[in-house]
């Protein structure tokens, strides 16, 4: 399926990658979970992310902020208080230092936590969505507060293809969990 444009797409879609995400994540061993990330030795995770997530939380979490972004930004423009889906002092160059405070506000954040954080959020951008008309969700122009883009494109991008993300990471990590176990170099 391509990029969703239309409501129903979206929460099909929203639906569809959670449930995939959180099949994997049931699919993951004790010891899968409790050893560190690590992409260091593929020169093609070149992206911030991959040396800034070291677990299953860290994306939890990660997926989590990014639903309170859109959550938060909708309701304050929704408001008539104009803000960007950025918060200052951060935008679109600089929203990775934004990840890493994600990131380390998070440090002590239990798995069981995050994992029920995530559920919640989830719930409550699939909820939110489903508030919008088709209309409001995918015709430019709508909203002056969401600029040139659809709005129904920040959802797409907090949960569908934030989901895709999350499970090319983890999928990565099996991966390189299997391929270091099967040289009997384990690392716990």
């Amino acid at each position: 399926m391509g990029r969703p444009t239309t409501k129903t797409d979206l929460l099909l879609a929203a639906e569809a990658n959670y449930e995939k995400l959180n099949a994997l994540i049931l699919g993951l061993t004790e010891r899968e979970l409790s050893t560190p990330f690590d992409f260091s030795d593929d020169v093609k995770k070149k992206e911030a992310h991959w040396k800034r997530d070291k677990n299953l939380r860290d994306i939890l979490i990660h997926l989590y902020e990014w639903h309170q972004l859109l959550l938060h930004w909708v309701q304050a423009n929704q408001d008539g208080n104009p803000q960007p889906f950025i918060p200052q002092p951060y935008n679109w160059k600089t929203y990775g230092n934004m990840n890493v405070e994600f990131w380390e506000k998070h440090q002590d954040t239990p798995l069981g936590d995050a994992k029920r954080m995530f559920q919640e959020s989830h719930a409550e951008v699939v909820k939110l969505a489903e508030t919008f008309s088709n209309e409001e969700l995918f015709s430019k122009g709508i909203y002056k507060w969401v600029g040139g883009n659809t709005l129904g494109s920040y959802f797409v991008s907090v949960t569908s293809s934030h989901y895709d993300w999350a499970m090319k990471k983890l999928k990565a990590h099996k991966k390189i969990y299997v391929k270091t176990r099967g040289q009997g170099g384990c690392i716990l």
